[in-house]
């Protein structure tokens, strides 16, 4: 490995960051894994959900948030087949290709640095994200830098800039292609939330968490914005530019930084901002507001982890998990709530009661994970140490949502799978699919806080209850007779759901199931043979450009310029 300098072109130095080629949800030669799609929601939440579970695709954050904040001319290419990613490089001489993957998808990383070294023998290759965390990364693959944690320092201290200049925040879409249903649901401007990433890492320091260990463990974190003015100057700017009123804040947990959050309401309540924000926050974090500074400060949803009734991990200190996700419900506010299936204490006779335990908060998402001491992480230290990481598991099979990688004291590695796929199937068979659960908490507020004496307060939950009179309710219906035959009592909670919908929005509602409802259900229908038959989706590829000026001699070459965006085919197989 070469020791790091500054680019000898500095800031004029032409730089490719790309995210690894696809495909995503098919086996082949270089990692994929069919069972572990490029879609966070069907792949860790819904994935037992059949037609309803929720689908969409998420940008590669990182590389745009170092791309925002350099100088240098650069290009994005998110999700390239590997024939693009070729294409990218004999199209452009770049100087330097910054290559950002997880641990799992280091063969594309091999390859796509061989691929490099073959066609811009002259260019640096930098190798980031979550991959870099694995040991002997550098005997794996042949790259010149391998960053570990904060790539925005990190670059700009290669190419000479100033490492500690303010942090600037890309315009970021948080999903795009989003489908459910076999229908892709609209995508119009300020229809999608904008993701704002106030941190990286977290301080809480779980044991498996590899967020938190990348970015230095326990009590450490990087905060990007430490101040409500700051962060509200950047979302601001967000609602001007995408013309959004939701913000998924990524940070793995947001509201234990409480008098940030304090901040952020008081500029949201001078400026009368109805802003509906999505969060990540541990439990005892939520324990330090009352629901009604929650609700001012526009918490719509958030993704809590559960974990297990009987772990250790401080985030839980305290906390009545089952009463507070109640409590949150009734407010109208949303749960994704998270469960490690695999626990140190897990055994055959305890683990079906724990499940149970998880599945009765009836979160409207559930996200379960395998315990998984992944490289990087204290866990995998401990394992390793222990003697009982399992030999020949493929890093592509890392991931918590197939089988344990390690020795449990009491459950196999085929067990493991068995008991995961349980709680899947056991949540949405008990609950029911997550939209109609979605339906029922956006109604539970609207039916709390339509008449809400802050004007602020009642304009979001009209915001958010637009869709209950129109494609929540023929959502309501199609679910209902999709589901009557295979699990009456859920299908029997959606009808009385969908009936209190047409009680409270009366005639339009009525009129879009009648429209809407049957078409629906058929697509409902048509997606779960689809999905029978095999069928997965993957992204389309997006090519993005910044501080870009094409070479005079492309244009006498007769060298097109390639547009900002390249679609691919969103499906296959």
């Amino acid at each position: 490995m070469a020791q790091m300098q500054t680019h000898p072109k500095g800031v004029n130095a032409r730089i490719l960051f790309s995210s690894v080629f696809g495909p995503y949800a098919q086996d082949d030669e270089f990692g994929s894994r069919k069972m572990n799609p490029m879609e966070l929601y069907h792949n860790q939440v819904t994935r037992e959900q059949g037609p309803f579970s929720l689908r969409m695709f998420h940008r590669s954050w990182g590389i745009l948030m170092i791309q925002r904040n350099i100088s240098a001319p650069t290009t994005v290419l998110d999700f390239p087949t590997r024939e693009a990613f070729e294409a990218e490089l004999r199209a452009n001489e770049y100087d330097i290709v910054g290559i950002s993957s997880i641990i799992v998808n280091v063969g594309k990383v091999r390859e796509m640095c061989r691929i490099v070294r073959r066609i811009s023998p002259k260019a640096t290759i930098v190798v980031g994200g979550h991959v870099a965390a694995t040991p002997g990364l550098d005997t794996m693959i042949d790259a010149d830098h391998i960053v570990r944690g904060d790539g925005i320092s990190w670059m700009r201290r290669y190419l000479g800039e100033d490492e500690n200049a303010p942090i600037q925040h890309p315009e970021i879409i948080s999903g795009f292609d989003a489908r459910t249903m076999g229908m892709k649901l609209p995508g119009a401007k300020g229809a999608v939330a904008a993701t704002i990433i106030p941190s990286v890492g977290c301080p809480m320091g779980c044991n498996f968490c590899t967020t938190s260990a990348f970015f230095g463990g326990k009590g450490k974190y990087l905060n990007f914005y430490d101040t409500g003015e700051e962060l509200y100057g950047v979302m601001s700017e967000m609602e001007r530019k995408l013309g959004v009123k939701s913000f998924f804040m990524m940070d793995e947990n947001f509201l234990l930084h409480k008098r940030r959050a304090m901040e952020l309401l008081k500029f949201m309540q001078r400026d009368a901002k109805a802003w509906a924000l999505y969060v990540f926050s541990s439990a005892n974090a939520i324990s330090q507001y009352t629901i009604r500074e929650l609700v001012e400060l526009g918490v719509s949803w958030v993704w809590m982890g559960l974990e297990s009734p009987h772990s250790s991990y401080v985030k839980l200190n305290g906390a009545d998990t089952l009463k507070l996700t109640g409590e949150l419900h009734k407010h109208g506010i949303k749960v994704l709530g998270s469960t490690i299936v695999g626990l140190e204490h897990h055994t055959p006779a305890n683990i079906e009661q724990e499940i149970e335990h998880a599945v009765a908060h009836n979160t409207d998402f559930h996200q379960f994970m395998l315990y998984t001491p992944v490289p990087g992480t204290p866990l995998f230290a401990e394992m390793t140490e222990k003697g009982r990481m399992l030999e020949g598991v493929d890093l592509a099979d890392i991931h918590g949502q197939d089988r344990f990688n390690f020795e449990h004291a009491a459950i196999s590695r085929e067990e493991s799978k068995h008991w995961l796929n349980w709680a899947f199937r056991r949540d949405y068979e008990r609950n029911g699919p997550s939209i109609y659960r979605i339906c029922r908490t956006t109604m539970e507020g609207w039916m709390r806080y339509k008449n809400d004496a802050d004007p602020r307060v009642r304009a979001r939950f009209t915001w958010e209850a637009r869709s209950l009179s129109g494609g929540y309710a023929s959502a309501l219906w199609a679910m209902e007779k999709h589901l009557r035959g295979a699990n009456p009592a859920v299908a029997e909670k959606i009808r009385a759901l969908r009936k209190d919908v047409g009680r409270e929005f009366g005639l339009m509602s009525r009129l879009a199931t009648r429209a809407l409802g049957p078409v629906l259900l058929w697509s409902a229908k048509r997606e779960e043979k689809r999905l029978a038959a095999g069928q997965t989706y993957e992204p389309r590829t997006i090519v993005e450009r910044r501080n870009w000026t094409w070479p005079a001699q492309l244009g006498r070459l007769g060298i097109g310029v390639p547009p900002i965006q390249i679609e691919e085919p969103v499906s296959s197989n």
